[in-house]
């Protein structure tokens, strides 16, 4: 690499998954997850978003209608992350996806993060997580960042005070 750097403003807008049925997508990420659908095209499309944003989230079955996720060992997406501003509203989002019956793969904290990970209808890998304040993130004797995974305690987690409750 020859040292140049990307513009430290750049950040990933949205992400288009391949679904095979878009009604229980749909369900899936509005109805469980919250996001608010913003553009539907037919049965083939539709575009869902936080707070009015045109979308974050595509989904589509342009070339995977009734289809199955990749096989084990193939390339491919390993998880899609979704940044929730603080940890309350990641405590809520637990909150949904206990409603919802929806299992976790897992849960840890990074030292950077918390994170909750699990799966969409079409085995999708979702990440939900929250950042630490960046002045408390693991850093090595030489000032670099340093990530670990250890279990998260989601039991502290809920404990967590509603996101709609501190407006």
């Amino acid at each position: 690499m020859d040292g140049d750097t990307i513009d430290p403003q750049v950040h990933i807008g949205h992400v288009h998954l391949k679904v095979s049925d878009l009604e229980r997508s749909l369900q899936f990420y509005c109805g469980v997850l919250g996001f608010a659908l913003m553009q539907r095209m037919g049965s083939e499309a539709a575009f869902v978003s936080a707070g009015g944003y045109h979308h974050h989230i595509g989904l589509n079955t342009w070339e995977s209608r009734g289809g199955s996720p990749p096989p084990a060992g193939t390339t491919g997406l390993f998880h899609v992350g979704i940044l929730y501003p603080a940890r309350a509203t990641l405590a809520d989002a637990l909150r949904r996806l206990i409603k919802a019956g929806i299992p976790l793969d897992g849960a840890s904290d990074h030292g950077v993060s918390e994170a909750l990970y699990l799966r969409d209808p079409d085995d999708n890998g979702i990440e939900l997580y929250c950042d630490k304040p960046a002045e408390s993130w693991p850093r090595t004797g030489k000032g670099e960042i340093e990530m670990f995974t250890r279990p998260l305690d989601l039991d502290a987690l809920l404990r967590e005070p509603s996101s709609s409750s501190r407006a």
